[in-house]
């Protein structure tokens, strides 16, 4: 019985020192990707917070003002910066919604023209993403695409919880 109560017990130890060291490499991550992200940004003259929404319209695609800062979690006027800047350097475009009932109504779209200019900076990451996922079989990179949305799940829910609190 003790040998199996000691089985349990290692089990349960190396499944949090696991779990601890997946959390650390997570913040390993967030670090060497908040770095590549403000070098690329600063090769097209990007502020941070302008690449990040910039990234947002892209992934997410024409987005009114306001729904573009619910989903950066950014202050309306802040977006107002933000969207200035975004507009002056050709990176997004603000059209009239034609499907608003409010004429006022705006959406703010991502320019393409300027993508290959990004891309050009993003080519070394997305080659060196390549090579790593090369190394893995379709299963194993369903499970790593599964772990990752649901760990940004899990950062979205913990930013809410914060700024609710």
């Amino acid at each position: 019985m003790n040998s199996v109560r000691s089985s349990a017990a290692a089990e349960r130890g190396r499944h949090r020192k696991l779990t601890n060291a997946v959390k650390e490499a997570l913040r390993e991550l967030n670090s060497a990707l908040s770095v590549f992200n403000r070098h690329v940004g600063g090769q097209v003259a990007l502020k941070d917070v302008d690449y990040d929404c910039l990234e947002l319209l892209n992934r997410l695609g024409p987005l009114t003002p306001s729904a573009l800062a619910r989903h950066a979690d950014l202050h309306p006027a802040t977006m107002t910066g933000v969207l200035d800047r975004l507009q002056r350097g050709g990176w997004v475009v603000r059209e009239r919604d034609p499907e608003a009932a409010d004429r006022r109504a705006v959406l703010v779209r991502p320019l393409r023209t300027r993508n290959a200019e990004l891309y050009r900076h993003l080519a070394g990451m997305n080659t060196s993403m390549d090579e790593l996922c090369a190394g893995y079989s379709d299963e194993e990179l369903e499970l790593i695409t599964d772990f990752l949305r649901r760990t940004a799940t899990a950062g979205r829910n913990a930013a809410n919880d914060l700024a609710d609190g």
